[in-house]
C-alpha cells in the first residue's frame, strides 16, 4: 500500500523507464555496453535493461517518430532523449489536486466525531454494502472481522507447514499500515452513491466507528462507544500492522530500498540464475510420463451424454423455489433506492414514473436508463423476478 508521496517517487522511475523502452532509432552499439543495467543501476522492479539497436528493444519495435533527437552512446550516461514532460503546474493548479492525506496524516483536516455518531452513518447508508458492524456482503469487503491485534497474527500463519492454522484476515484493522487511507477513501469516494458529500466531522465520525469495531487502540487505549476521534488522537492511532510490509518505501532511501529488495530474487521465491545461465523460455517444465494400463474394462467411463433437454419441471410444492422480492429488493436494491434513488413506498417519488404506465417501469427497469441505473439494476435477477422487486416496490 504506498502512500502518495512514494507513489510519485516511484511513478518517476516508472516513467523514466518507460522512456527508455520506448525511445527512438538509435546507433548501433554493443549490448555488452549495458550489461543489464542503466546508469550502473537495475530497474526499480530488479529487471534488467535492454539495448535500443536498429529501432528495436530486443523484438520490440520502438517509436522512432516521437524521438527524433535521440541518441545511444556507450557511456553510462546512456540515453539523451528529447522528451517533453509538460510544464511545472502553477501553485493553484497544484493545490487543487493535492488533496490526499498521506501516510505521516498530512493534509488531515480539522474536525472531530464520535463512535455513535460513525454507527449512526454506517447504519444510514454503508451497512448495505458492507454488512452488519463491517462484516461485509453482497460482494464488497469487509472492514473488520473480529479484533485487530489478535487477527493481525493470522498474517504470518504458515498453512503449508499448518493446514489448520487460520487464513490470513485481511482488513483496515488487522492489515492496512496506516489508518489515513481510510479517512482519505471515505472522504474521497464513500458513501458509492454519494461521493464526496460526507464532512470532515462525519469522516472522522465513521473513522471512529470503523476504530471501534476493530477494537483498535488509540495512545494506548482501546477505543471504547463514547470516544471521539479528532485531528490530535488521530496522529496518536496504533495500527497492528504499522511495520508489517516490506520493502520499506519510506524516506529518502524508498526507491533504492525497492530497488534493493526486487534484486535479490530470495525475497520474493523466484529461481536465482547461476552466473552465465540463461532463463528458460520455453518447454522449462519436466513433465513425468505417463502410463496407461489397459484393464479390459471398456464402458468405466461412459461417454459423456450430448442431450441439451432441459429437466421436467415439477408441479408440486417441493420442486417449487419460492423467491422473495422483500430480500431480493435488501439485496440488490437499497444501495440506489435507499438514498438517492426513489425508494420503496415512497409514493409521491414514483407518481412520474407509474404515470407513464406500470409497462414503461418494467421496460426502464429491465433495460436501463441513462439517469445512472443498470439494466436490472445490475442484478442477475431474471425478467420475472425483477418484476416482483417492482411490484413490491411499487406495494411496499
Amino acid at each position: 500500500m504506498f502512500k502518495l508521496e512514494q507513489y510519485k517517487i516511484l511513478a518517476v522511475s516508472v516513467i523514466a523507464t518507460t522512456a527508455l523502452l520506448t525511445t527512438s532509432q538509435a546507433k548501433d552499439v554493443e549490448s555488452s555496453a549495458y550489461n543489464g543495467l542503466w546508469n550502473a543501476k537495475k530497474d526499480i522492479s530488479g529487471g534488467v535493461y535492454y539495448p535500443i539497436m536498429n529501432g528495436q528493444t530486443g523484438p520490440y519495435k520502438v517509436n522512432t517518430q516521437v524521438y527524433k533527437n535521440s541518441d545511444i552512446s556507450k557511456n553510462e550516461e546512456g540515453l539523451k532523449v528529447s522528451y517533453n514532460h509538460g510544464r511545472v503546474p502553477t501553485a493553484n493548479e497544484y493545490n487543487a489536486w493535492n488533496k490526499d492525506i498521506n501516510g505521516k496524516n498530512e493534509g488531515l483536516p480539522e474536525g472531530s466525531g464520535y463512535v455513535d455518531e460513525g454507527e449512526a452513518l454506517y447504519e444510514a447508508q454503508c451497512i448495505m454494502c458492507h454488512g452488519d458492524f463491517g462484516s461485509g456482503g453482497g460482494g464488497y469487503p469487509a472492514l473488520s472481522l473480529g479484533k485487530a491485534k489478535e487477527l493481525k497474527r493470522t498474517l504470518t500463519n504458515n498453512r503449508w507447514l499448518n493446514p489448520t492454522a487460520e487464513g490470513p484476515s485481511r482488513v483496515f484493522g488487522s492489515y492496512w499500515p496506516v489508518a489515513s487511507t481510510m479517512f482519505w477513501y471515505i472522504k474521497d469516494a464513500m458513501p458509492h452513491t454519494k461521493s464526496k458529500t460526507l464532512t470532515n466531522d462525519e469522516v472522522y465520525s465513521l473513522t471512529a466507528y470503523m476504530l471501534y469495531i476493530n477494537s483498535m487502540k488509540v495512545n494506548g487505549e482501546i477505543v471504547n462507544e463514547t470516544f471521539k476521534l479528532d485531528k490530535e488522537k488521530f496522529l496518536k492511532i496504533e495500527m497492528p500492522n504499522r511495520n508489517g510490509f516490506i520493502p520499506d518505501i519510506d524516506g529518502a532511501n524508498g526507491v533504492e530500498n525497492v530497488r534493493s529488495f526486487y534484486t535479490n530474487p530470495d525475497n520474493f521465491g523466484a529461481i536465482r540464475l547461476k552466473k552465465g545461465e540463461e532463463p528458460c523460455m520455453s518447454n522449462c517444465q519436466n513433465t513425468d510420463n505417463i502410463s496407461r494400463v489397459d484393464g479390459g474394462i471398456t464402458d468405466f467411463n461412459p461417454p459423456i451424454s450430448v442431450v441439451r433437454d432441459l429437466p421436467a419441471k415439477k408441479d408440486d410444492a417441493a420442486h417449487t423455489v419460492s423467491f422473495d422480492a422483500k430480500e431480493a429488493y435488501k439485496e440488490t436494491c437499497t444501495m440506489c433506492h435507499g438514498s438517492f434513488a426513489p425508494a420503496a413506498g415512497d409514493k409521491a417519488a414514483w407518481k412520474p414514473f407509474l404515470d407513464k404506465g406500470l409497462a414503461a417501469v418494467y421496460k426502464n427497469g429491465l433495460e436501463g436508463t441513462n439517469m445512472g441505473m443498470p439494466a436490472k439494476g445490475g442484478s442477475g435477477l431474471s425478467d420475472e423476478e425483477f418484476k416482483k422487486v417492482v411490484d413490491y416496490i411499487l406495494k411496499f
